[in-house]
């Protein structure tokens, strides 16, 4: 635990081309040995901590979405829909005190050469395919553009959040707190439930 720890510390800060094995065995203060015993190598290690940090955050998705599935009005079931998706991680972020698996999670969704190590694709996208699924349902009436960008905004707006280092506090003159997490969740829940039911796209013109 104690490698995983100095490596998602690493990892925030540097990205996992900006990170050495030795890096990473100096600031957990192991030798470099013991790291290629337990993880196999460098990406190994980089995905022992999605390992770590994922089932957690998909099984309380995979239960939001279930309470939402059982919710008959349409408005309700959206809202449970966003905190399925939101709720997880901010909750994570606000008990680790700790935004480092945020900003590895940033880095790697922008990060063109994460496509090779195929984490998020693993770890992620049969979740989001639920997640879609549960909106498509939710929202009959909706193109399935709309309801791919509804969810990328949600992804944007999570991953940005958990990642901030405080320029939200310092541009609100501390008003706004990532660290809040039921703050933080009743706002950004309430902004994407907005977007999704209200921001229709009219279809071009031919």
């Amino acid at each position: 635990m104690r490698i995983l720890y100095a490596a998602e510390a690493e990892f925030a800060d540097h990205g996992f081309d900006g990170v050495s094995v030795r890096q990473i065995a100096l600031h957990a203060d192991v030798p470099v040995a013991l790291i290629n015993y337990h993880f196999g190598s460098k990406e190994g290690l980089y995905r022992a901590i999605f390992e770590m940090r994922a089932p957690m955050i998909i099984d309380q998705r995979i239960a939001g979405l279930r309470l939402a599935e059982m919710e008959p009005e349409r408005d309700r079931k959206v809202e449970m829909i966003v905190k399925a998706v939101l709720v997880p991680n901010l909750h994570m972020r606000s008990t680790e005190k700790n935004s480092s698996y945020a900003r590895i999670l940033a880095r790697e969704v922008s990060d063109p050469k994460s496509h090779h190590r195929k984490v998020v694709a693993e770890f992620f996208d049969p979740i989001a395919y639920k997640v879609i699924e549960a909106l498509q349902q939710a929202m009959p009436d909706r193109t399935i553009e709309e309801i791919n960008w509804g969810y990328q905004a949600m992804l944007g707006v999570m991953v940005y959040t958990m990642a901030d280092t405080g320029r939200i506090s310092r541009l609100s003159g501390g008003r706004c707190d990532p660290e809040d997490e039921l703050t933080t969740a009743t706002h950004l829940v309430a902004l994407m439930k907005a977007a999704l039911l209200y921001s229709h796209v009219p279809k071009a013109q031919t």
